[in-house]
Parts: C-alpha cells; structure tokens; sequence
C-alpha cells in the first residue's frame, strides 16, 4: 500500500506540470488594459484579417435577418477578447441590421441582444469601460441616420465569461455567430503528449515540427477534433433553424505540419526559448516540459470534423492571407513579437516566470527578422460560414 501511495504521488507530481482544461480557463488570456504590450495596441493583425473578410461576415448576417425576421436578434461574439476589434465588429454587424430594414424591409430595426464571451480571466472591465463611448456612436449615428426614431434604443449588450467548449446560452436563442482568431486554441495541451510517468513525447519542440515524433500531430488533431465537434454541438443547440456561424481561423495549407506558416511561428518561438537556455535564463526541464495548446487544421481537417459532426451545413470555406504591411518605424518580426506576446504572456510568465518575457520577445522578433531575410512566412487563416439547417 505504502509503495502504491508513493507511486500514485510520483505520477500527481509529474502531471503537474501539464496545462489542463482547469488551468487554460484560469490562465490563458490576452494581456489586459490599453498598455504598449497589451493586446488592446497589439490585436492589428487580427483587425486586419476581419476586415479583409468583413464582406463575408455582413453578407451572412444579412442573409439570416432576411430568412428569419426576428423582433429580437440575438448575436454572439465569441472569443471577443478586449481590445478595440470587439465593438468595432458589432457596431459593423448592428449598421448592416439596421440598413437592411430600411431600405430592404421598410420596417424598424430589431431589438439586438449582444453577447460578448470570453474566458474568465478576459479584461471584461475594458469592454465595459469603452461601451458609452459605443453608446454615444449610436447616438450619434441614430441622429444622423434615422432623424431621432430612436432604434439604437434596443441595443443590450452582455458578457458571458465562461470556456466556449461547452454550453453557454440558453436553447434556440442566438440566430448569428461570429468568432475571429479563436478557435485554433484548444481547450488543453493534450494529454496524449505525456508518458504515463509525466514526461513530454515532444521534448525537441513546443508544438508539431520536424523534431515531433509522428504520434504527436495525431494527439494534437485528436485534441482539436474533439473541441471542435464539443463547439459545434453546443452551438447547435443554442441557434436557431437557419442561424449562421462565420468562424476565423489560424490553419495550415494542405496535410504537411511542417511548412514555413503558423507552426514555423511556433518553431521561432522554441529556439528563442533555446536561446535564454544558454544564458541560464530558462532552465531545459521546464522547456521540454512546455506543449502550446494551438492547432493549425488544414481544410480538410475542418471539413472532415463538420461532416462527422452533422450539426451545420458548411456554406463557405476559404483559405487566405493577410498582407505583411508594417507601420511606425516598426520590423515585421518586432510586430509579430508584440503580437504573439500579448496573447501568449499569460502563459508563459506562468510556466517559466515573468523574469523572462522581456529578453524572450526581444530575441523571438530578432530571429523573426532573420528568418524572414531568408524566405518568406506564410501564415494561413481560414473563413468559415456555417448554417444551421
């Protein structure tokens, strides 16, 4: 019994150090507030991406108001985080509403319920803080537009912090949703990363690269496949018949892992981790102890886990890029860097300590810049547009 215990302990203290479903809800979250490494300053790649779609997404919401002419309207972002994108998509989506009765319907515009959802530990307050400023723009633009009627009056915006895997809102009450730059997070680092003593498979690299063994890109889409189908599911029961999703996400061109896209980011990133190793300022156990919970499907990884999970019709399905254009004086690889720390900081300072964030990010946009010199990244973002039959 005595040697039962003490194994049971060994095997608790080695998984220790895997991020867990629990630990991601109360860990991960892009850095708060409107400080220079906040994402708030830094989510410019993201708005990019929403805009070179943005015709995708008004297209889809005016083509469920049309089907389903509800008195009241229920829209859901998902993974709204808290920087300027969050309003600034909803006030896009609410102008394409209210048009659309105009001068389409020649009839009021709905009353709108908003839902903002994010993880818990989601910089909700800022949300909060920038809604009468959102307010005012209604105001404003409800003079302007409508000569006083009044429609911006039915506008009720809500958060509802809480994981996305899984129910959130009650049966049959959303008929849009939208969800940018999110689902390529996992719900976990996947437990099939670890031996049943604890130990990493994937010791030479932080997530699926030429290192990885060949089980590890199957542990990370059985991951994926999992969270997504949970998604859909709950998704399903939560919109109405004919309510649409328009998803964005990271991904991958084709079946190959190893490319010079989303997952060399991720390569980058490991070596920078390398690089503090020699200067004593990461220890090696805790870098081969470090998995990202991120994964980059290809289209027919997507494809597949729609069909199989029979919930919603895929109506689009397209593969883009986002242009490289830079601004203030700034590098690319100094972008990407204050990019990718303002959503991976969290996760980071929590597994090596917040000493580090600084030098890592330095040396990442420095290897960044480097490898850019010698050839192109192409990192690959899906749209996604589904109905619910």
């Amino acid at each position: 019994t005595t040697q039962l215990s003490a194994k049971l302990e060994e095997i608790k203290l080695s998984y220790s150090s895997i991020i867990t479903t629990m630990d991601v809800e109360k860990v991960f979250h892009m850095t708060g507030g409107v400080g220079e490494t906040s994402y708030s300053r830094n989510s410019s790649l993201q708005k990019k991406a929403s805009e070179m779609v943005k015709h995708i997404t008004l297209e889809t919401v005016e083509e469920v108001y049309l089907a389903t002419k509800p008195k009241s309207i229920g829209i859901a972002d998902l993974g709204c985080s808290s920087g300027p994108n969050t309003l600034s998509n909803i006030k896009d989506i609410l102008d394409k509403i209210e048009g659309t009765s105009r001068n389409k319907l020649k009839q009021s515009a709905p009353e709108f319920q908003v839902f903002l959802n994010d993880l818990p530990t989601n910089d909700f307050n800022a949300i909060f803080q920038a809604l009468p400023e959102f307010h005012q723009w209604l105001k404003q633009k409800d003079g302007s537009d409508h000569e006083n009627k009044g429609t911006n009056s039915n506008i009720y915006v809500a958060a509802y912090p809480g994981s996305f895997y899984g129910r959130l809102f009650p049966d049959h009450c959303l008929h849009f949703i939208y969800s940018s730059y999110s689902l390529h997070w996992l719900s976990k680092v996947p437990r099939g990363l670890y031996d049943e003593q604890g130990n990493s498979l994937n010791k030479n690299s932080i997530y699926i690269s030429e290192n990885s063994p060949c089980e590890v890109s199957k542990v990370y889409f059985d991951q994926f496949k999992e969270d997504l189908s949970l998604f859909l599911q709950s998704r399903s029961d939560e919109l109405v018949s004919g309510g649409k999703m328009v998803l964005i996400l990271l991904g991958r061109e084709g079946f190959n892992h190893v490319d010079r896209g989303n997952a060399f980011f991720w390569k980058i990133l490991y070596q920078a981790l390398t690089n503090l190793i020699s200067k004593g300022e990461v220890e090696k156990e805790k870098l081969d102890s470090y998995e990202v919970h991120f994964y980059a499907p290809c289209k027919e990884e997507i494809e597949e886990v729609a069909r199989e999970n029979g919930c919603f019709e895929v109506e689009r399905l397209e593969m883009f890029e986002i242009e490289k254009t830079i601004g203030n004086g700034m590098s690319y690889g100094t972008m990407v860097a204050m990019t990718v720390r303002s959503i991976q900081e969290s996760m980071l300072a929590h597994h090596f300590g917040e000493a580090i964030i600084e030098g890592l990010f330095k040396e990442y946009g420095r290897l960044v810049d480097e490898e850019m010199a010698k050839e192109e990244i192409r990192p690959i973002t899906f749209l996604l547009v589904l109905r619910k039959p």
